[in-house]
Protein backbone atom coordinates (compact mmCIF):
# COMPACT_ATOMS: atom_id res chain seq x y z
CA UNK A 1 0.00 0.00 0.00
CA UNK A 2 1.12 3.58 -0.51
CA UNK A 3 2.36 5.31 2.35
CA UNK A 4 2.29 9.42 3.67
CA UNK A 5 5.53 10.18 4.41
CA UNK A 6 5.20 13.46 5.25
CA UNK A 7 3.43 17.21 4.25
CA UNK A 8 5.62 20.38 2.62
CA UNK A 9 4.13 23.89 3.34
CA UNK A 10 5.63 26.38 0.79
CA UNK A 11 4.82 30.05 -0.71
CA UNK A 12 4.25 30.38 -4.21
CA UNK A 13 4.71 34.03 -4.93
CA UNK A 14 6.24 34.37 -8.43
CA UNK A 15 9.11 36.41 -6.75
CA UNK A 16 10.69 32.53 -5.79
CA UNK A 17 10.41 31.70 -9.28
CA UNK A 18 11.86 35.03 -10.32
CA UNK A 19 14.50 34.53 -8.27
CA UNK A 20 15.30 31.36 -9.19
CA UNK A 21 15.21 32.10 -12.81
CA UNK A 22 17.09 35.73 -12.40
CA UNK A 23 18.89 36.24 -9.49
CA UNK A 24 22.42 34.95 -7.32
CA UNK A 25 21.81 33.06 -3.81
CA UNK A 26 24.55 35.37 -2.75
CA UNK A 27 22.36 38.10 -3.11
CA UNK A 28 21.68 39.02 0.55
CA UNK A 29 18.19 40.67 -1.04
CA UNK A 30 17.42 37.38 -2.18
CA UNK A 31 19.57 34.78 -0.67
CA UNK A 32 17.12 34.25 2.42
CA UNK A 33 14.35 32.62 -0.08
CA UNK A 34 17.24 30.39 -1.70
CA UNK A 35 18.41 29.57 2.17
CA UNK A 36 14.24 28.80 2.76
CA UNK A 37 13.76 26.26 0.39
CA UNK A 38 17.39 24.68 0.60
CA UNK A 39 16.20 22.38 2.74
CA UNK A 40 13.06 21.30 1.66
CA UNK A 41 15.27 20.59 -1.59
CA UNK A 42 17.18 18.09 0.63
CA UNK A 43 14.80 16.23 1.98
CA UNK A 44 13.25 15.23 -1.22
CA UNK A 45 16.53 14.37 -2.47
CA UNK A 46 17.22 12.35 0.67
CA UNK A 47 13.12 11.18 1.01
CA UNK A 48 12.92 10.24 -2.71
CA UNK A 49 9.42 10.43 -2.31
CA UNK A 50 7.78 8.46 -5.38
CA UNK A 51 4.94 11.10 -6.31
CA UNK A 52 3.83 14.72 -4.69
CA UNK A 53 0.22 15.40 -4.28
CA UNK A 54 0.80 19.34 -5.02
CA UNK A 55 -1.91 21.68 -3.90
CA UNK A 56 -2.30 24.99 -5.31
CA UNK A 57 -4.31 27.60 -7.23
CA UNK A 58 -4.01 28.90 -10.53
CA UNK A 59 -3.86 32.66 -10.75
CA UNK A 60 -6.71 33.19 -13.47
CA UNK A 61 -4.25 31.47 -16.30
CA UNK A 62 -5.19 28.27 -16.83
CA UNK A 63 -8.43 28.30 -15.05
CA UNK A 64 -11.15 31.24 -15.36
CA UNK A 65 -14.41 32.36 -14.06
CA UNK A 66 -16.87 30.91 -16.98
CA UNK A 67 -16.38 27.59 -15.16
CA UNK A 68 -14.58 28.05 -11.32
CA UNK A 69 -14.40 24.83 -9.37
CA UNK A 70 -13.58 24.53 -5.50
CA UNK A 71 -11.26 21.80 -6.08
CA UNK A 72 -9.97 20.49 -9.71
CA UNK A 73 -7.94 17.21 -9.41
CA UNK A 74 -5.31 17.09 -12.25
CA UNK A 75 -4.99 13.54 -13.80
CA UNK A 76 -3.00 14.11 -16.82
CA UNK A 77 0.17 12.09 -17.98
CA UNK A 78 1.89 16.08 -18.45
CA UNK A 79 1.80 19.57 -17.52
CA UNK A 80 2.87 22.04 -19.83
CA UNK A 81 4.22 25.09 -18.38
CA UNK A 82 1.67 28.24 -18.78
CA UNK A 83 2.32 31.27 -20.11
CA UNK A 84 1.33 33.88 -17.53
CA UNK A 85 1.59 36.91 -19.93
CA UNK A 86 5.60 37.41 -20.68
CA UNK A 87 6.38 33.72 -22.57
CA UNK A 88 6.42 30.56 -20.09
CA UNK A 89 9.29 29.69 -18.22
CA UNK A 90 12.26 28.10 -19.71
CA UNK A 91 10.75 24.79 -17.16
CA UNK A 92 10.53 21.21 -19.03
CA UNK A 93 7.29 19.93 -18.93
CA UNK A 94 5.91 18.41 -15.20
CA UNK A 95 5.11 14.78 -15.26
CA UNK A 96 1.79 13.38 -13.76
CA UNK A 97 0.88 10.19 -12.15
CA UNK A 98 -2.19 9.65 -13.60
CA UNK A 99 -3.27 6.27 -12.36
CA UNK A 100 -2.34 7.79 -8.72
CA UNK A 101 -4.42 10.71 -9.58
CA UNK A 102 -7.70 8.65 -10.99
CA UNK A 103 -7.35 6.42 -7.63
CA UNK A 104 -7.54 9.41 -5.58
CA UNK A 105 -10.76 11.00 -7.93
CA UNK A 106 -12.24 8.01 -7.07
CA UNK A 107 -11.59 7.69 -3.16
CA UNK A 108 -12.39 11.22 -3.02
CA UNK A 109 -15.59 11.23 -5.07
CA UNK A 110 -16.34 8.03 -2.33
CA UNK A 111 -16.08 9.94 0.48
CA UNK A 112 -18.29 12.67 -0.80
CA UNK A 113 -15.82 15.25 -2.18
CA UNK A 114 -17.20 16.71 -5.76
CA UNK A 115 -14.55 17.26 -7.86
CA UNK A 116 -14.01 18.85 -11.28
CA UNK A 117 -11.18 16.84 -13.31
CA UNK A 118 -8.86 18.53 -15.63
CA UNK A 119 -5.96 17.48 -18.05
CA UNK A 120 -3.93 19.65 -21.06
CA UNK A 121 -3.77 22.67 -18.26
CA UNK A 122 -0.69 24.24 -17.92
CA UNK A 123 0.71 25.08 -14.63
CA UNK A 124 1.18 29.02 -13.54
CA UNK A 125 3.71 29.69 -10.70
CA UNK A 126 0.63 28.96 -8.10
CA UNK A 127 2.90 25.51 -8.97
CA UNK A 128 6.09 26.47 -10.61
CA UNK A 129 7.48 28.96 -7.78
CA UNK A 130 8.02 26.77 -5.01
CA UNK A 131 8.18 23.44 -7.81
CA UNK A 132 11.40 24.64 -9.26
CA UNK A 133 13.09 25.37 -6.27
CA UNK A 134 12.54 22.05 -5.19
CA UNK A 135 14.23 19.85 -7.73
CA UNK A 136 17.59 20.86 -9.97
CA UNK A 137 15.08 20.81 -13.12
CA UNK A 138 18.12 21.15 -15.22
CA UNK A 139 17.78 17.15 -15.45
CA UNK A 140 14.01 16.82 -15.89
CA UNK A 141 11.85 15.92 -12.93
CA UNK A 142 12.61 13.18 -10.83
CA UNK A 143 9.36 12.97 -9.17
CA UNK A 144 5.46 13.18 -10.91
CA UNK A 145 2.78 15.21 -9.17
CA UNK A 146 -0.76 14.63 -8.91
CA UNK A 147 -2.03 18.59 -9.03
CA UNK A 148 -5.11 19.51 -7.25
CA UNK A 149 -6.48 23.36 -7.75
CA UNK A 150 -7.94 25.02 -5.56
CA UNK A 151 -10.74 27.78 -6.14
CA UNK A 152 -9.63 30.57 -3.76
CA UNK A 153 -9.98 33.65 -5.81
CA UNK A 154 -13.78 33.71 -6.23
CA UNK A 155 -15.93 34.01 -2.92
CA UNK A 156 -17.36 31.90 -2.10
CA UNK A 157 -14.27 29.90 -2.00
CA UNK A 158 -13.82 26.49 0.14
CA UNK A 159 -13.86 26.93 4.03
CA UNK A 160 -10.76 26.26 6.34
CA UNK A 161 -12.43 23.35 7.53
CA UNK A 162 -13.41 21.94 4.46
CA UNK A 163 -10.15 22.14 3.76
CA UNK A 164 -8.92 20.18 6.67
CA UNK A 165 -11.44 17.64 6.04
CA UNK A 166 -10.51 17.14 2.82
CA UNK A 167 -7.08 16.23 3.35
CA UNK A 168 -8.10 13.55 5.56
CA UNK A 169 -10.37 12.21 3.10
CA UNK A 170 -6.74 12.82 0.90
CA UNK A 171 -4.73 10.88 2.97
CA UNK A 172 -7.82 7.79 2.75
CA UNK A 173 -7.49 7.94 -0.63
CA UNK A 174 -3.34 8.02 -0.85
CA UNK A 175 -3.08 5.35 1.28
CA UNK A 176 -5.40 2.72 -0.21
CA UNK A 177 -3.76 3.20 -2.98
CA UNK A 178 -2.72 -0.55 -3.97
CA UNK A 179 1.43 -0.06 -4.70
CA UNK A 180 3.93 0.55 -2.71
CA UNK A 181 4.76 4.03 -2.99
CA UNK A 182 5.86 6.86 -0.61
CA UNK A 183 4.09 10.12 -1.63
CA UNK A 184 4.46 13.44 -0.22
CA UNK A 185 2.05 15.95 0.45
CA UNK A 186 2.75 19.39 -0.47
CA UNK A 187 0.69 22.49 0.10
CA UNK A 188 1.02 25.60 -1.40
CA UNK A 189 0.13 29.94 -0.96
CA UNK A 190 0.86 32.59 1.12
CA UNK A 191 1.65 34.00 3.97
CA UNK A 192 0.67 37.89 4.52
CA UNK A 193 0.16 39.96 1.80
CA UNK A 194 -2.56 42.19 -0.43
CA UNK A 195 -2.19 42.90 -4.03
CA UNK A 196 -5.08 44.87 -4.31
CA UNK A 197 -6.46 48.09 -3.56
CA UNK A 198 -5.50 50.36 -0.80
CA UNK A 199 -4.32 47.75 1.70
CA UNK A 200 -1.96 46.47 -1.14
CA UNK A 201 1.87 46.00 0.51
CA UNK A 202 0.07 44.68 3.78
CA UNK A 203 2.05 42.40 5.50
CA UNK A 204 1.72 40.98 9.35
CA UNK A 205 5.37 38.91 10.74
CA UNK A 206 4.35 38.14 13.87
CA UNK A 207 0.28 36.59 12.25
CA UNK A 208 2.79 34.61 10.13
CA UNK A 209 5.03 33.16 12.48
CA UNK A 210 2.13 32.40 14.60
CA UNK A 211 0.09 30.84 11.75
CA UNK A 212 3.46 28.18 11.40
CA UNK A 213 3.10 27.75 15.08
CA UNK A 214 -0.87 26.80 14.81
CA UNK A 215 -0.79 24.60 11.36
CA UNK A 216 1.80 22.46 13.49
CA UNK A 217 0.77 22.45 16.65
CA UNK A 218 -3.16 23.63 17.00
CA UNK A 219 -4.87 22.50 12.92
CA UNK A 220 -8.37 22.83 14.19
CA UNK A 221 -7.79 26.11 15.53
CA UNK A 222 -6.84 27.82 11.76
CA UNK A 223 -9.70 25.26 10.64
CA UNK A 224 -12.10 27.24 12.75
CA UNK A 225 -11.78 30.58 11.01
CA UNK A 226 -12.92 32.07 8.31
CA UNK A 227 -11.86 33.92 5.51
CA UNK A 228 -12.46 37.00 7.02
CA UNK A 229 -10.38 36.27 9.86
CA UNK A 230 -7.49 35.53 7.42
CA UNK A 231 -7.79 38.42 5.44
CA UNK A 232 -7.69 40.85 8.06
CA UNK A 233 -5.01 39.10 9.84
CA UNK A 234 -2.75 38.66 7.28
CA UNK A 235 -4.36 40.28 3.55
CA UNK A 236 -6.95 39.26 1.56
CA UNK A 237 -5.11 37.15 -0.73
CA UNK A 238 -3.26 35.12 1.74
CA UNK A 239 -6.77 33.34 2.55
CA UNK A 240 -5.43 30.93 0.00
CA UNK A 241 -3.39 29.47 3.37
CA UNK A 242 -6.30 27.02 3.76
CA UNK A 243 -4.68 25.22 1.42
CA UNK A 244 -1.97 24.36 3.72
CA UNK A 245 -4.83 22.63 6.05
CA UNK A 246 -4.97 19.78 3.28
CA UNK A 247 -1.92 18.70 3.49
CA UNK A 248 -1.66 19.04 7.52
CA UNK A 249 -5.10 16.52 7.65
CA UNK A 250 -4.21 14.50 5.60
CA UNK A 251 -1.26 13.69 8.80
CA UNK A 252 -1.51 11.89 11.83
CA UNK A 253 -1.33 13.56 15.09
CA UNK A 254 2.12 12.48 15.17
CA UNK A 255 4.34 14.79 13.61
CA UNK A 256 7.34 15.64 13.44
CA UNK A 257 9.04 19.65 12.63
CA UNK A 258 11.81 18.71 10.13
CA UNK A 259 12.21 22.42 9.19
CA UNK A 260 10.46 26.01 9.27
CA UNK A 261 11.88 29.27 7.72
CA UNK A 262 10.18 32.69 7.42
CA UNK A 263 11.70 35.54 5.12
CA UNK A 264 9.77 39.08 3.96
CA UNK A 265 11.91 40.24 1.33
CA UNK A 266 8.95 42.35 -0.38
CA UNK A 267 4.94 41.92 -0.69
CA UNK A 268 4.83 37.98 0.63
CA UNK A 269 5.84 36.69 3.25
CA UNK A 270 7.84 33.87 2.25
CA UNK A 271 7.53 30.48 4.10
CA UNK A 272 8.57 26.73 4.13
CA UNK A 273 7.73 23.62 6.41
CA UNK A 274 8.34 20.39 6.40
CA UNK A 275 6.55 18.17 8.82
CA UNK A 276 7.12 14.21 8.47
CA UNK A 277 4.56 11.88 10.21
CA UNK A 278 5.23 9.62 12.47
CA UNK A 279 6.44 5.80 12.93
CA UNK A 280 2.80 4.84 13.56
CA UNK A 281 0.85 3.95 10.48
CA UNK A 282 -1.75 6.86 9.42
CA UNK A 283 -4.01 4.47 8.32
CA UNK A 284 -4.82 1.04 9.96
CA UNK A 285 -4.69 -2.17 7.86
CA UNK A 286 -8.92 -2.17 8.50
CA UNK A 287 -9.01 1.50 7.32
CA UNK A 288 -7.48 1.12 4.20
CA UNK A 289 -9.49 -2.16 3.19
CA UNK A 290 -12.57 -0.10 4.17
CA UNK A 291 -11.53 2.41 1.82
CA UNK A 292 -11.04 0.34 -1.09
CA UNK A 293 -14.15 -1.64 -1.03
CA UNK A 294 -15.94 1.67 -1.06
CA UNK A 295 -13.74 2.59 -4.26
CA UNK A 296 -14.62 -0.89 -5.85
CA UNK A 297 -18.19 -0.61 -4.95
CA UNK A 298 -18.84 2.58 -6.66
CA UNK A 299 -16.64 0.72 -9.37
CA UNK A 300 -18.94 -2.30 -9.84
CA UNK A 301 -21.94 -0.34 -10.03
CA UNK A 302 -20.26 1.75 -13.42
CA UNK A 303 -19.05 -1.21 -15.12
CA UNK A 304 -21.93 -3.59 -14.58
CA UNK A 305 -24.20 -2.63 -17.12
CA UNK A 306 -24.10 -4.55 -20.64
CA UNK A 307 -24.07 -2.99 -23.84
CA UNK A 308 -22.81 -0.24 -21.89
CA UNK A 309 -19.12 2.11 -22.09
CA UNK A 310 -18.99 3.84 -18.64
CA UNK A 311 -17.24 7.73 -19.29
CA UNK A 312 -14.58 6.88 -16.41
CA UNK A 313 -11.29 9.12 -15.40
CA UNK A 314 -8.99 6.64 -16.52
CA UNK A 315 -10.85 6.15 -20.36
CA UNK A 316 -10.65 9.86 -20.38
CA UNK A 317 -6.70 10.19 -20.04
CA UNK A 318 -6.58 6.73 -22.42
CA UNK A 319 -8.66 8.52 -24.81
CA UNK A 320 -7.78 12.35 -24.69
CA UNK A 321 -6.02 12.88 -27.72
CA UNK A 322 -9.11 11.97 -29.41
CA UNK A 323 -12.10 13.22 -27.65
CA UNK A 324 -10.18 16.74 -27.45
CA UNK A 325 -9.54 16.38 -31.69
CA UNK A 326 -13.27 15.61 -31.94
CA UNK A 327 -14.27 18.67 -29.18
CA UNK A 328 -12.30 21.33 -31.75
CA UNK A 329 -15.66 20.39 -34.28
CA UNK A 330 -17.27 23.31 -32.31
CA UNK A 331 -14.89 25.81 -34.56
CA UNK A 332 -16.16 26.81 -37.33
CA UNK A 333 -12.39 26.85 -38.87
CA UNK A 334 -11.41 23.90 -37.61
CA UNK A 335 -14.57 22.66 -39.22
CA UNK A 336 -14.29 23.93 -42.19
CA UNK A 337 -10.44 22.44 -42.51
CA UNK A 338 -11.81 19.37 -41.28
CA UNK A 339 -13.96 19.15 -44.51
CA UNK A 340 -11.91 20.12 -46.81
CA UNK A 341 -7.92 18.98 -45.30
CA UNK A 342 -8.82 16.31 -42.59
CA UNK A 343 -5.56 14.56 -43.51
CA UNK A 344 -3.43 17.94 -42.15
CA UNK A 345 -5.52 18.25 -39.22
CA UNK A 346 -4.88 14.41 -38.01
CA UNK A 347 -1.14 15.03 -38.53
CA UNK A 348 -0.87 18.50 -36.58
CA UNK A 349 -2.77 16.67 -33.50
CA UNK A 350 -1.06 13.67 -33.60
CA UNK A 351 -3.62 11.08 -34.45
CA UNK A 352 -2.51 7.17 -34.48
CA UNK A 353 -3.48 4.97 -38.12
CA UNK A 354 -6.21 3.60 -35.81
CA UNK A 355 -7.60 6.68 -34.40
CA UNK A 356 -7.28 8.52 -38.30
CA UNK A 357 -9.17 5.12 -39.49
CA UNK A 358 -12.05 4.83 -37.00
CA UNK A 359 -12.61 8.93 -37.98
CA UNK A 360 -12.49 8.81 -41.64
CA UNK A 361 -14.85 5.15 -42.01
CA UNK A 362 -16.99 6.65 -39.05
CA UNK A 363 -17.08 3.65 -37.36
CA UNK A 364 -18.84 4.97 -35.14
CA UNK A 365 -19.57 1.19 -33.09
CA UNK A 366 -15.39 1.67 -32.61
CA UNK A 367 -14.96 4.91 -31.23
CA UNK A 368 -17.35 4.37 -28.53
CA UNK A 369 -16.05 1.18 -27.59
CA UNK A 370 -12.49 2.88 -27.97
CA UNK A 371 -13.49 5.93 -25.57
CA UNK A 372 -14.55 8.35 -27.44
CA UNK A 373 -17.67 10.10 -25.65
CA UNK A 374 -21.01 9.78 -27.37
CA UNK A 375 -22.10 13.56 -27.37
CA UNK A 376 -18.36 14.44 -29.44
CA UNK A 377 -19.57 11.38 -32.14
CA UNK A 378 -22.59 13.22 -32.60
CA UNK A 379 -20.86 16.55 -33.05
CA UNK A 380 -19.18 14.67 -35.69
CA UNK A 381 -22.64 13.40 -36.79
CA UNK A 382 -23.40 17.37 -37.62
CA UNK A 383 -20.36 18.42 -39.20
CA UNK A 384 -20.58 15.56 -41.71
CA UNK A 385 -24.53 15.42 -41.89
CA UNK A 386 -25.51 12.98 -40.10
CA UNK A 387 -28.31 12.26 -37.96
CA UNK A 388 -28.28 10.77 -34.44
CA UNK A 389 -30.64 8.28 -35.42
CA UNK A 390 -27.92 7.17 -37.79
CA UNK A 391 -25.26 7.03 -35.05
CA UNK A 392 -27.61 5.09 -32.59
CA UNK A 393 -28.34 2.50 -35.36
CA UNK A 394 -24.96 1.95 -36.22
CA UNK A 395 -23.70 1.42 -32.80
CA UNK A 396 -26.37 -1.64 -32.40
CA UNK A 397 -25.42 -2.75 -35.37
CA UNK A 398 -28.37 -2.48 -37.54
CA UNK A 399 -29.72 -0.39 -40.27
CA UNK A 400 -31.43 2.87 -39.78
CA UNK A 401 -34.49 1.37 -41.08
CA UNK A 402 -34.42 -1.19 -38.28
CA UNK A 403 -33.22 0.85 -35.60
CA UNK A 404 -36.10 3.49 -36.53
CA UNK A 405 -38.94 0.45 -36.37
CA UNK A 406 -37.71 0.37 -32.62
CA UNK A 407 -39.00 4.13 -32.22
CA UNK A 408 -42.22 5.51 -31.10
CA UNK A 409 -41.66 8.38 -34.28
CA UNK A 410 -40.34 6.35 -36.81
CA UNK A 411 -40.22 9.07 -39.23
CA UNK A 412 -37.97 11.37 -36.53
CA UNK A 413 -34.14 12.16 -37.79
CA UNK A 414 -32.39 15.16 -36.11
CA UNK A 415 -28.94 16.11 -34.89
CA UNK A 416 -26.95 18.95 -32.85
CA UNK A 417 -26.33 21.14 -35.86
CA UNK A 418 -28.13 24.64 -35.56
CA UNK A 419 -27.76 25.39 -39.11
CA UNK A 420 -27.99 22.83 -42.28
CA UNK A 421 -24.81 21.94 -43.63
Amino acid sequence: MARVIGGIGASHTPTIGFARDHRDRSDPVWGGIFAAFEPVADWLAKKRPNALVFIYNDHVTSFFFDHYSAFALGIGNKYAIADEGGYPRALPEVPGAPELAVHIGKSLTADQFDLAFFQNKGLDHGCLSPLSMMFPVERGWPTPIVPLQVGVLQAPSPTARRCYDLGKALVRAIESYPADITVAVVATGGLSHQVHGARAGFNDTSWDERFLDLIEQEPDTLADMTAAQFAELGGYESAEVVMWLIMRGALGPDTQRVHRAYYLPSMTGIATLILENGSRPVLSPLERQRQLHKIARGDLETLALPGTHPFTTEVSVRCFRLNNFLHQLIKPDFRQRFVTDPASLFEAHGLTDQERRMVLCRDWKAMIEYGVIFFLLEKLGAVIGVSNLHIYAAMRGETLEEFQKTRNAPGALYSVAGQKQ
